[in-house]
């Protein structure tokens, strides 16, 4: 059976550094950071006091106000993201195109922070105190169904949960649902709202946040030879995928295409990488080999790149396993150096990225890489956006629990 080709007709963006994607995007390719010290909640009294969250977002732009005050952070985040995509690609949801429509928003922790919230409030006010959304708010698929239910999408409404790699996760199973013909075009992205004092408590013991809380910009530093640990972040990305027969019936403009993708799992340990990235390797080859690409075809990856000590090595070893001598060739860029680690939204904006960076021909930079370390040898777009032609870009998501998932774009031509 053959597979139609698929392409990206529409970006949205959700970040620590732009409340939009035009935004993001340009601050991405500056080099600014989103990071600084925690609003959400008083962090006098932690030893991490520093995130990137999400600011001047009103909800009330894409729902009532009463909605928005029943639902939650994540929702609120979803909801903007499918309604920001289907307005870039100028695609409208009508009677006649509903049920070939799809949902693809995936996250890592759902309403984690709304749990906690509630927790407080029957602690503090009792059963009576606990409101009665909070189940409906908090189940993983709500930030999909929620984006169903405020555009009138009646085709696949699917959520999935693969930690750091659910954003790309999203991406590999839109692939699949589109080449099997049960959609036309789907909104695929990743969404989070994870900070809260119980997230930043557990991840802190666990040493796996950056505790740089003098210089907050600084914090996030992939492949630095002084990275202390990944700074939490919040937010996400959606695109539009859609066939390309039905994007060129309706004269869509067209960022990429989007051409394979790969998942795989390390078997290892619940938060560490195997030595060597066999894993993440192995998702890269697997990916390049189902889109047809050949190493040597690839000009940028976006990374995962978390700014933690293993992370960082295991994924420059895994990029030199699966590319051979190619990998001192490509152009690799970090965006959790300033948007920090988007949990379940991360692979979306990573994939944001590497769609970006085909169509405009800039690749972002990786901001706060001083010293490299003699680990992480490859060539990191240190410092400052760099243009130049981007035929094909990866993108890396790879998450707790050993869940591997890249994603191949591609110039549209």
């Amino acid at each position: 059976m053959s597979r139609p080709r698929l392409v990206i007709t529409g970006v949205s963006a959700l970040t620590p550094v732009g409340l939009d994607a035009k935004t993001t995007w340009e601050n991405l390719v500056n080099g600014v950071s989103g990071v600084d010290y925690i609003t959400l909640f008083d962090p006098t009294d932690y030893p991490v006091r520093i995130a990137a969250e999400v600011k001047g977002f009103d909800p009330a732009r894409f729902m009532p106000r009463k909605e928005a005050r029943r639902t939650t952070r994540a929702i609120h985040f979803a909801v903007a993201l499918g309604r920001m995509a289907l307005e870039d690609a100028g695609l409208e949801i009508t009677e006649e195109n509903a049920e070939r429509v799809a949902v693809l928003m995936y996250t890592g922790g759902g309403g984690i922070s709304d749990i906690y919230d509630a927790t407080l409030d029957l602690l503090n006010k009792g059963p009576r105190g606990v409101s009665p959304f909070v189940i409906p708010n908090v189940m993983p698929n709500a930030v999909s169904c929620q984006i169903s239910i405020r555009e009138g999408i009646k085709g696949p409404v699917l959520t999935g949960a693969a930690a750091c790699a659910s954003g790309n996760m999203a991406f590999v199973d839109a692939l699949r649902l589109l080449w099997l013909g049960e959609a036309d075009a789907a909104i695929v992205g990743g969404v989070e709202s994870g900070i809260n004092p119980v997230a930043i408590a557990s991840l802190a013991r666990a040493g796996a946040l950056s505790r740089r809380n003098d210089e907050p910009q600084k914090a996030s530093r992939p492949f630095d030879k002084n990275r202390d640990g990944f700074v939490f972040g919040e937010g996400g990305a959606a695109v539009i995928v859609e066939t390309e027969e039905h994007a060129r019936k309706r004269g869509a403009r067209i960022y990429a295409e989007l051409v394979g993708g790969a998942v795989t799992g390390d078997a290892f340990h619940i938060t560490a990488p195997p030595p060597g990235g066999e894993g993440a390797a192995r998702a890269m080859r697997l990916a390049m080999e189902r889109s047809r690409i050949a190493p040597e075809d690839v000009d940028v990856i976006s990374a995962h790149a978390t700014s933690t000590p293993l992370n960082d090595v295991a994924e420059t070893q895994a990029i030199k396993a699966a590319f051979g001598d190619h990998a001192y060739k490509l152009a690799i860029t970090a965006t959790k150096s300033m948007v920090g680690h988007l949990l379940g939204g991360a692979g979306a904006i990573s994939s944001f990225a590497a769609i970006m960076s085909i169509y405009s021909g800039i690749v972002p930079p990786t901001i706060n890489l001083e010293e490299p370390d003699p680990e992480c040898d490859l060539d990191y777009v240190p410092n400052e956006a760099r243009e130049m032609p981007v035929r094909v870009a990866l993108s890396n998501g790879f998450g707790f629990g050993g869940q591997n998932a890249v994603v191949v774009f591609r110039k549209y031509t």
